[in-house]
């Protein structure tokens, strides 16, 4: 079993920055791939970035750029820098893992990007 507890959302003004951190309980971290994901009022949850064991990344097309997703196995976390951010990227923003086996999601944290 893993826990993911999300941190470092809130309200930032268009053209800001945030960066969220996941900490993962639980052993084995390094063999999860870790994603970030999103989820904005009346649309469906959509994958933001996600990064291997072997630290490849991938990221949705509209975050390319801006976004950069990284882990420290030694702290079992997860990070996503957001940089440049816009009114549409609001939305709630939830960790996730994924093994062969099971996938895990935090409670997931708000990012608001308003003027």
């Amino acid at each position: 079993q893993v826990q993911l507890v999300e941190s470092g959302g809130g309200l930032v003004q268009p053209g800001g920055s945030l960066r969220l951190s996941c900490a993962a309980s639980g052993s084995r971290f390094s063999f999860y791939v870790m994603g970030w994901y999103r989820q904005a009022p009346g649309k469906q949850r959509e994958l933001v970035a996600t990064i291997t064991s072997g630290d490849s990344t991938n990221y949705l097309d509209f975050v390319k750029g801006r976004f950069t997703i990284s882990r420290d196995n030694t702290k079992n976390s997860v990070y996503l820098q957001m940089n440049s951010l816009k009114p549409e990227d609001t939305a709630v923003y939830y960790c996730n893992a994924v093994s062969t086996l099971a996938t895990f999601w935090g409670q997931g944290t708000q990012v608001t990007v308003s003027s």
